[in-house]
């Protein structure tokens, strides 16, 4: 019996596909926005990790980075851009696909 060949795997956007930033893409794209230490909680990153994380997804116009106060502490709030949105999708849509054509392990 052969097996069919898998089709070639798509060009999958490697900003995204890295653990950590794929983490916070996956927590950001679930809410409307999320601030750094909940994001930090859930990630389990160290602040200087996710601060360097967050600053790639933001060179790409992936995430805002809203910076400003609650009383008198700093506090920074997350969110989605419509194209780190349009992206992250796309980026599923393209590991659904290319792990559906993966033959059962039966």
């Amino acid at each position: 019996m052969m097996d069919k060949p898998l089709a070639t795997p798509p060009e999958i956007d490697k900003l995204i596909h890295e653990p950590a930033r794929l983490q916070i893409m996956a927590n950001l794209y679930v809410v409307e926005e999320a601030d750094f230490t909940y994001l930090m909680r859930q990630t389990g990153l160290t602040w200087g990790n996710l601060s360097s994380h967050l600053s790639k997804l933001e060179e790409a116009s992936y995430i805002d980075v809203i910076k400003g106060y609650k009383g008198k502490r700093p506090h920074t709030m997350l969110r989605l851009t419509g194209k780190g949105r349009t992206a992250f999708e796309t980026y599923r849509q393209q590991m659904l696909g290319m792990l559906a054509e993966l033959p059962s392990g039966e």
